[in-house]
């Protein structure tokens, strides 16, 4: 298996942690107060490896996982008057909560583009009460469009789909798309509803393939829903994370989600370790995946180029 280089991590690489805690971080408790996605295991098992233990000298604040966008800043303000020792969140709206909710407490942010969204100042020094892992997420969708018009050369009709709009990269996406000779379509969904008619529409306006925008609420809360409708429309799709091929998707193309998750972890360990927010620079992923489902390509009926398949880092048989 190949993987390619990304970005060089900012800060160095991290310090291995201590397997176990000192009995006196033993006896003291923390708290993180979380506002996203369920938490992650890969997450929790870094937390551990630095001596941060669920159920032992650890507290997750739950309150926070699963909520929808609109009830951000109102979780935000309940977690805060609990006191967790760091707020961890997962997108630019959660982050934006927090950062209104608190200014004292640290944040740690997995979000697109933690400067270019104006939620830190500098990346290798980041200022006020946030840190955190960018994935750059918006120049990735336009990678994926080039991967799925590579992986489909015949297709001249390619949604792009986003959890809300105006899609912000959308001029990025439609110059990428001229320069292939394909046509986007741009479409949205930020609930169950709304993602089922919006395939429905896909398939009504004859687009031939689907590009998932990067994004937690569609990742987190909808993508088996998103994977069925697919499915059942038979339109092939690139998905955001490794682990969307792994799951049945025909395509993925980025930074592996159980990897950012740990760099989070790392990051959240040292703050309560007691570092300052100013000295946990924010991070990037360091190596990006392609991977191919060929039995959901048979399925659908879809023969990938071989060249495409030998730069492939997995293909799933």
């Amino acid at each position: 298996m190949r993987r390619r280089e990304f970005i060089t991590l900012l800060g160095g690489a991290a310090a291995m942690w201590p397997q176990a805690a000192s009995a006196q971080e033993v006896r003291r408790q923390y708290r993180i107060a979380i506002i996203g996605p369920r938490t992650w295991q890969s997450f929790l098992d870094e937390l551990a490896q630095a001596g941060f233990v669920e159920g032992r000298n650890l507290e997750i604040d739950s309150r926070g996982m699963g909520v929808a966008p609109a009830s951000y800043e109102a979780i935000a303000v309940e977690l805060v008057k609990a006191r967790p020792n760091v707020l961890m969140v997962a997108g630019p709206e959660a982050a934006r909560a927090a950062q209104k909710a608190t200014q004292r407490i640290p944040i740690v942010a997995l979000t697109d583009d933690l400067v270019g969204s104006k939620l830190v100042a500098s990346m290798t020094r980041p200022d006020g009460n946030t840190t955190g892992v960018a994935i750059f997420a918006f120049q990735l969708d336009v990678k994926r469009l080039e991967v799925l018009h590579e992986a489909l050369p015949g297709v001249r009709r390619i949604a792009v789909f986003a959890d809300h709009e105006p899609i912000r990269n959308i001029r990025a996406l439609a110059s990428a798309a001229l320069g292939f000779g394909i046509e986007i379509v741009p479409f949205a969904a930020r609930s169950e509803e709304e993602v089922v008619r919006a395939i429905a529409a896909m398939k009504a306006t004859r687009v031939e393939a689907v590009n998932l925008l990067a994004s937690q609420v569609l990742w987190s809360k909808f993508r088996s829903l998103i994977r069925d409708r697919l499915d059942l429309h038979r339109l092939p799709a690139i998905w955001q994370w490794p682990e969307g091929a792994e799951e049945g998707g025909l395509i993925a193309y980025g930074p592996r989600l159980s990897v950012v998750s740990r760099q989070c972890a790392r990051q959240v360990a040292k703050l309560l370790h007691g570092a300052k927010v100013v000295d946990v620079p924010v991070e990037q992923p360091t190596v990006v995946e392609l991977i191919i489902n060929l039995k959901t390509a048979k399925t659908l009926g879809v023969e990938i180029p071989p060249a495409l398949l030998s730069r492939t880092d997995q293909v799933i048989d």
